[in-house]
């Protein structure tokens, strides 16, 4: 198998893998926040994150649950999920996902079955660097209507249009939310402390309402 190793996330990338391999790694990793497993029919990518890597994510997460919160939707946040179909043979832990228009269906589900659940409304990918694997393909098989992609500077987000997909200015989940707005919002959570940021986002999405 060759592998390959990309930094500051640890990227692993294995070549041959088979799918029950795959889902021994998972068993072996059930309770575990990390590593992080892709699969995509015999390509398997291990991603350790970073400190970095980690406060950008918890940053995006804080920033989909006030937006929720002060507009007042319904959202299920379920963090590092492991989606997974044997007939696709494609599998994928996201950094962050949410339901938000399915919210409603999906409450007190304590087990998803992608193979009959609807997919997250809302992935969330940090990749400060290069990304071994494109996992756009994986996302929209499963039929993911948005991804937001952080690159540590600049956030874009990508709308599903058939089987491609596009960027955005503005996301599908929180239409007045644009792509410019939000990588602001997130460079402000590393120069202000956590009570005044957090009051920075309320009153900014309390000017979007």
């Amino acid at each position: 198998m060759g592998t390959a190793l990309t930094l500051p996330e640890q990227r692993v990338v294995l070549q041959n893998v088979s799918w029950e391999t795959y889902e021994h790694l998972l068993s072996d990793h059930l309770d575990a926040s990390s590593p992080r497993f892709t699969f995509d029919r015999g390509v398997l990518e291990i991603m350790s994150p970073s400190s970095e890597h980690e406060e950008y994510k918890q940053a995006l997460t804080l920033l989909v649950e006030i937006l929720a919160d002060e507009l007042g939707m319904d959202i299920r946040n379920l963090g590092s999920t492991t989606f997974k179909r044997s007939q696709l043979e494609r599998g994928f832990e996201a950094d962050a996902c949410f339901y938000l228009e399915n919210a409603g269906r999906m409450h007190g589900k304590t087990h998803i079955d992608a193979a009959i659940d609807p997919a997250p409304d809302l992935v969330i990918e940090v990749e400060i660097s290069t990304p071994a694997l494109n996992k756009l393909p994986i996302y929209a098989d499963f039929r993911v209507p948005e991804v937001w992609r952080y690159g540590g500077k600049h956030l874009v987000i990508l709308h599903l249009v058939g089987t491609e997909y596009i960027e955005s200015p503005y996301s599908l989940a929180f239409p007045k939310a644009s792509a410019a707005e939000l990588s602001g919002l997130v460079q402000q959570s590393l120069s202000l402390k956590r009570r005044e940021w957090l009051r920075v986002l309320r009153d900014w999405v309390r000017e979007l309402s």
